[in-house]
């Protein structure tokens, strides 16, 4: 029971660094029907600045920098393809974001090379016991400032203008656009929030237990993807609950790699993807994505 504990907690843990990489990726997508592939070199590239800031600053001063930094680099792209692709298709956007993630990706990993990078959080290597459970502090942390950041992203969209603004341009851009609605701006927006959201996750995928930042961990957005096409793209709630469910698919498939290893020895990282596949054979538009109707 201790075991099964633990797990949970740390999948709550993992589910929660999850939910901010994937509100990220629906956000955009709500706001401009684009998948950001680049996803992963900006939280890399959020995680990278408070790697280099934290010494000479501090370490909320360095996180509070680096998710302004991802988000203006978010909000630089948009531009720049908003601009550079005016009238293209949305599947000619999609694609740029595979170019940019190329381009950015090979700047970062040279920069940040063989090393582990460390955050400078003030968690370090502690743990907390509780009952005879124990869990790293930074995992507890990575859940409490989820949380937080998570309420405050609904309270916004929900009541707040741009929320507003944001649900009237994925429901009818031109409808909205009519109204008065800046489409633009309300997608500046967005990509600036799934920056700075993904810089608060690379904080946290990089702390203890992790050794520290390096070359891989924007990869993690990988893992953070099945769980926005599990709740549903165009569903921010959905993405929040997708999180949790492959948070704790990975962390059970981790825990009891020794108990499942006659599906082979990399299941922890292929349970994700296999739980994406069999809810999307029976909801093909996510577990709260909405149905496109389409008149024929």
């Amino acid at each position: 029971m201790i075991k099964l504990a633990e797990i949970m907690l740390n999948g709550l843990a993992l589910g929660a660094i999850y939910a901010l990489i994937a509100l990220g990726f629906v956000v955009i997508f709500k706001a401009s029907g684009v998948m950001n592939f680049a996803h992963g070199s900006l939280l890399l590239f959020g995680g990278y600045a408070v790697a280099r800031l934290h010494d000479r600053i501090g370490f909320i001063a360095a996180v509070i920098v680096g998710a302004a930094l991802a988000a203006a680099l978010a909000a630089l792209v948009q531009v720049l393809a908003a601009r550079g692709l005016r009238g293209a298709e949305i599947h000619t956007l999609t694609i740029l974001t595979i170019g940019v993630d190329v381009l950015l990706g090979t700047e970062l990993n040279r920069r940040v090379g063989a090393d582990f990078l460390s955050m400078g959080d003030p968690w370090g290597s502690e743990v907390v016991r509780l009952g005879g459970v124990t869990v790293a502090e930074s995992r507890l942390a990575a859940i409490a400032v989820a949380l937080v950041l998570i309420s405050v992203f609904f309270a916004v969209f929900r009541w707040s203008r741009w929320g507003l603004s944001m649900r009237a341009a994925s429901a009818d851009p031109e409808a909205a656009s009519l109204m008065g609605i800046r489409l633009n701006r309300v997608r500046l927006i967005a990509w600036g929030v799934a920056g700075a959201l993904a810089a608060v996750a690379a904080v946290f995928l990089a702390a203890f237990p992790a050794p520290g930042l390096d070359r891989t961990t924007s990869q993690v957005a990988l893992s953070a993807f099945p769980a926005a096409i599990l709740g549903g793209m165009d569903s921010a709630a959905g993405a929040l609950i997708g999180s949790f469910v492959i948070g704790l698919t990975s962390a059970m498939a981790a825990g009891y790699q020794s108990e499942l290893s006659a599906l082979g020895g990399g299941i922890s990282d292929v349970a994700p993807y296999l739980v994406m596949v069999l809810v999307l054979l029976v909801r093909p538009t996510g577990l709260l994505g909405s149905k496109e109707l389409t008149r024929v």
